[in-house]
């Protein structure tokens, strides 16, 4: 990351030739100029020439990697940290695509201010968590035309700006979730209306500054009147036409799958999945493996329920307009039995170095058929916070800990075993 800017130098491959070439001329000249005696008792010095500063070279390589610099053949130096990661990579569905397991969610980019959001949020901290997560390893962001009413697409074309090719992520979006800008805090309105999902998608490719989406999926199915057939032919045709790599659908049921794969294969589903929501592991995600589907799970951690660091204290200091505040698993017994299951997966945690929330977010990608969990996080330090889980592993063992724990708490709904 960065490279382009860098101030870059030669390595000691390049010196030791410019001084070899160098000696060599004035060895030439002297024998021209005074005979060959004096000429031939220059080339000690010559050698002197080549050899010297290759040592300073090899030294001063040495001192910046003791200061967190790597080298690449003969330039360099570049921050270790910049250093574009390498991290594990699933197929999504039959679209071609590689996807990290964790991906970027951007939800809270989308700031407070309307009805769904998670209240004040810091664009500057956005993007330097998007950036983070980039450069750590993940290869791509989920995103919606929805959060902040578009402001959340706004922030990620923003943090991707001056990414060289190879090293942009992959943009997933959504449409069909449609608020009124003159009354932001009402609930967005479901709509499949085939004019405005093309409506949504042009206002998507402005604000992502992309001549193509990486793949678009209708929110959630619509409630205006329109039949899925009628939008999810406008979804076949824009990808066919290439303004969309991939088409999906998100929180829509088993019932809805199969009326739209009749017309076109369903290239990706985006269904809630966590140890808390459990539902989409009885019915969606099978059906998803048996159809080629991809699967990109969302809330694993819960909104933050299952992070490691969540309390009664914090849920009651939400900000009045987050939406969590509205929640049932955030008040009562509910919240109880949740943080009671947080607690549950510390040994677990602990026996693997690694956090709370890497722990719930690993079991939901142990999951046969998930390709990928979104993860949300408002600052880089929230990225550190997760970013294990994008290679963690769960063993049997671990695996019955956590059965044992959803049976002793009771917390969340859906089937405790595969």
């Amino acid at each position: 990351m960065g490279t382009a800017t860098e101030k870059v130098w030669r390595g000691s491959k390049l010196s030791r030739s410019l001084y070899a070439l160098g000696s060599a001329t004035i060895i030439a000249n002297l024998w021209r100029q005074h005979g060959p005696v004096l000429a031939l008792s220059t080339i000690p010095a010559g050698i002197l020439l080549a050899v010297v500063p290759t040592f300073f070279i090899k030294r001063r390589q040495r001192h910046h990697r003791e200061r967190g610099f790597a080298f690449s053949g003969d330039c360099g130096p570049k921050r270790q940290e910049e250093v574009m990661a390498v991290l594990p990579t699933r197929a999504l569905g039959s679209t071609g695509m590689g996807i990290t397991q964790i991906g970027f969610g951007a939800w809270a980019a989308g700031g407070g201010g309307w009805s769904f959001g998670w209240g004040p949020q810091d664009d500057a901290a956005s993007i330097a968590a998007i950036r983070h997560a980039v450069e750590l390893g993940v290869n791509w962001i989920d995103t919606a035309a929805a959060y902040g009413l578009g402001h959340s697409e706004e922030i990620v074309a923003a943090a991707l700006e001056g990414f060289a090719p190879a090293d942009r992520p992959s943009v997933f979006t959504k449409c069909g979730n449609v608020s009124d800008p003159r009354d932001p805090m009402a609930p967005p309105r479901r709509l499949g209306d085939p004019a405005s999902v093309r409506r949504e998608v042009e206002a998507s490719l402005r604000r992502l500054r992309v001549e193509r989406i990486d793949l678009l999926q209708m929110h959630w199915p619509a409630e205006d009147g329109t039949p899925l057939e009628a939008y999810w032919e406008v979804f076949c045709e824009l990808r066919e036409a290439g303004i969309i790599a991939a088409a999906g659908l998100s929180n829509h049921g088993v019932a809805l799958l199969e009326r739209a794969e009749v017309l076109g294969h369903v290239d990706s589903v985006q269904p809630p999945y966590s140890l808390i929501k459990r539902r989409a592991r009885a019915d969606v995600i099978p059906w998803c493996a048996a159809h080629g589907t991809g699967v990109i799970v969302y809330s694993p951690m819960q909104s933050g329920l299952l992070s490691g660091t969540f309390s009664a204290a914090r849920a009651a200091a939400l900000a009045p307009e987050d939406w969590r505040r509205k929640s049932p698993d955030f008040s009562g017994a509910e919240l109880e039995r949740n943080l009671a299951l947080a607690e549950a997966l510390g040994p677990i945690a602990a026996r693997h170095g690694t956090s709370v929330g890497a722990v719930a977010i690993a079991w939901t990608l142990a999951t046969p058929g998930v390709s990928g969990a979104i993860v949300g996080a408002r600052s880089p330090s929230q990225v550190d916070g997760w970013s294990a889980a994008a290679d963690l592993t769960l063993d049997g063992d671990d695996l019955a800990e956590i059965i044992s724990a959803l049976e002793l708490t009771g917390a969340g709904e859906g089937p405790t075993r595969p």
